[in-house]
This record gives structure tokens, C-alpha cells and sequence, in this order.
């Protein structure tokens, strides 16, 4: 990561329709608040500049839905960042709301990346994990955004679902990948119950562990099979074609949070917003700050946390930040001066870190 690698995360609440599945902060029939967020999170943005925020070298618009507000909307608060030349500048989009016309002037505004969360291509798939899109216009879908000019751009894929087969993900990953228009980038995730969602309190919709895992490696042999490679635990791609901004997250770079619920990080200072949409309304218009608390991340804690998020890249950690007792053998491999989680390592990361011992030297880098 460069030293002046600087990233703004902007949360978009708003959705047609919640996903069984979701725990993230969204809001569905609000379209009467959008105006009013947009023009709240513009005004965020310029209280930020001048006080030693520099232009950013990449930005993200998560949600929620980013795609789900009107184009015009998207537009203005893209009008309002301060980038650097050549941002990686990402949206994340619903299959249903990619069309020619929305992507050329969303390249038009300067994004440079989208993040399309197709899931499955599996009706019966999708409708287990409550999505409403129509998985068979996929290839269709790929054609739009090859020909809209963007630099990169990406697919989401979600494995586990109740209801899936090998086949289903198999026949996924062929209308996905198999053809001229393939997304370069692919994210995959295996399904996990989070506490609050309709999928948590349905127990008969609950993934497997070892289906989990056997789905995992099925990913893995197919992506790397057609040329991708796994540089993080759930994403893939092909040279030339990471995220750069996710990769900020794994470094522990620094990046501006704006937004409802959105999180920051300046120089070993986290913070967060507060979450309620109409809370941060009335915060960011009464002209005071949304911000709900903030902590340092310091010591032993910040120590960890490089090294857990690291670990889950392909980069791995140098050899002098940690040392393995021997029962994580099989987990992890020598690559000249690093450790690297193999293939059973990434399944197992959680239990991976909680086992390793960290060492004066990742005390004196994390610093």
C-alpha cells in the first residue's frame, strides 16, 4: 500500500427490497428521504475538506442499494468528492438496475468500477436468500457492462444457500465466467446467519459447515481453473484486476466514512456514524457531526488486527510477525519471507489467528 493511498467509503441506505440474508443499515420506501441524504452526505464531504483530508486515490459507494438512487443523485455526490488522479472510483449495483444509459453517465461522472451482486443465476436459489432478480439474463447483463467502457468490474456470488447443489453454483459460475464478456473480478462469499435477518430465524435455511467448506473449494478449483486468482479470502480475479480499495482495508490504510452508519480510519482513529437514518439527518443538518463514537486502535489490539487482516490476503505476513505452533501445519505455507494460509487455512482463518502467536516484529511494523 502507497503512503498516500487515501479512501472515502460512501453508504447509500436505501433498497427496493430487503434480503433475507442482510444485516447492514437499509432503509426500503424512503425515496421521499433520498434528496435530503444525498444532500447531507455532500455536505459532509466538504466539512471534511480542508482539515487535512487529502484527495482520495479510491473510492466506494456501499449499501444498501448505491444503484438504487436515481442516477442524477449517485451523480451529484460524485461531483462532490476530491479524488486523485486515476481513483479507482467503485459502485456497488443490483442486476436490475444495470442499463447502458445509467452506466455511461455513470462513467461519465468518473466511476471507474462496478460491483454487480448477481448472487446465483438459480431461481430457486434466489429465491431462498429473498432476491428478486432474474438469474438466466446474466449473460445478457455481462454484454452491457463490457461495452460501457469501465475499467474493471465485478460480480458477487453468494454460496450455501438452502436449496444448492454443486450444480447450481456449477452452472453459476458458467453463465458468470464462460464466455467474452466474464467479469475480470469475482467476490464470493459463502452464506452466513447474522442475528436480526429472516434467514437467522428460519433454522431450516441455515448452511452446512461442511457444505460450506466443499463449496468453498469447488469456487476455488473453477475460478483458478479459468485464470482467476485468489488474492483475499473471498475474492478472485484476474492480473491487473483487484480492488484497490478493499485492499486499503486489509492494509489498515486510512479512509474517510461518510454516510449513515458509515465507519472511518485516520491514523489509528476509528470511527463511526450513527446509524439511524433520520439521526443523521437532523446531525448533519442542525450543522453538528454525525459521528456516534470513535477509539483508538492501539497496542496489542492494533497489533492483531494487521495481522488478521493481512493474513486473509494472498500477500500474506512477513515471517518475523508471527510465530506458528506446530498444529497449524497444513494450514499455512512458507512463500520466501511470508506466511500464507493454504487452501484449508482460508477455510479455517478464524481458527488460524486465534492459534498464532505474534511476535516483536509485527509490534514494531503495526506501530
Amino acid at each position: 500500500m502507497s503512503d498516500s493511498a487515501f479512501g472515502v467509503y460512501v453508504h447509500i441506505p436505501f433498497c427496493a427490497q430487503r434480503c433475507d440474508y442482510c444485516a447492514f443499515v437499509t432503509y426500503t420506501d424512503a425515496e421521499d428521504l433520498e434528496q435530503r441524504y444525498v444532500d447531507a452526505v455532500i455536505t459532509e464531504l466538504g466539512r471534511a475538506t480542508g482539515t487535512g483530508t487529502p484527495p482520495a486515490t479510491s473510492a466506494f459507494f456501499g449499501g444498501g442499494t448505491p444503484s438504487h438512487l436515481p442516477i442524477e443523485m449517485l451523480v451529484e455526490i460524485l461531483g462532490a468528492l476530491d479524488l486523485a488522479p486515476s481513483a479507482e472510483v467503485t459502485v456497488e449495483m443490483n442486476p436490475e438496475d444495470v442499463s447502458a444509459d445509467r452506466l455511461e453517465a455513470m462513467v461519465a461522472a468518473g466511476v471507474t468500477r462496478v460491483s454487480i451482486g448477481i448472487q446465483s443465476t438459480a431461481s430457486h436459489v434466489l429465491a431462498s436468500l429473498g432476491r428478486t432478480h432474474r438469474g438466466e439474463a446474466v449473460r445478457d447483463l455481462c454484454a452491457v457492462v463490457a461495452a460501457s467502457g469501465l475499467e474493471t468490474w465485478s460480480m458477487d456470488l453468494i454460496a450455501g444457500a438452502a436449496g444448492e447443489t454443486d450444480d447450481d453454483l456449477l452452472t453459476t459460475l458458467v453463465d458468470v465466467l464462460d464466455h467474452d464478456d466474464a467479469p475480470p473480478h469475482v467476490s464470493a462469499y459463502l452464506l452466513t446467519v447474522e442475528r436480526g435477518t429472516p434467514l437467522s430465524r428460519d433454522t431450516s435455511r441455515h448452511p452446512d459447515e461442511e457444505v460450506l467448506a466443499h463449496r468453498y473449494e469447488l469456487l476455488d478449483a473453477e475460478l483458478a481453473g479459468r485464470g482467476y486468482g485468489w488474492y483475499e479470502v473471498s475474492n478472485w480475479a484476474r492480473p491487473g484486476h483487484d480492488c484497490q480499495h478493499n485492499q486499503l482495508y486489509w492494509d489498515g490504510g486510512d479512509y474517510l466514512g461518510v454516510g449513515a452508519a458509515a465507519h472511518g480510519h485516520r491514523s489509528g482513529l476509528r470511527s463511526w456514524n450513527v446509524a439511524n437514518l433520520t439521526a443523521y439527518l437532523e446531525a448533519i443538518e442542525s450543522g453538528g457531526t454525525a459521528q456516534a463514537g470513535c477509539e483508538v486502535v492501539a497496542g496489542e489490539q492494533r497489533t492483531f488486527e494487521s495481522v488478521a487482516l493481512r493474513l486473509r490476503t494472498r500477500r500474506g505476513v512477513p515471517t518475523s510477525w508471527i510465530e506458528p505452533p506446530l498444529d497449524l501445519e497444513g494450514l499455512l505455507e512458507l512463500e520466501d519471507d511470508r506466511w500464507v494460509l493454504t487452501l484449508r487455512g482460508r477455510l479455517l482463518a478464524d481458527a488460524v489467528l486465534a492459534r498464532l502467536v505474534v511476535s516483536s516484529g509485527a509490534v514494531e511494523a503495526s506501530r
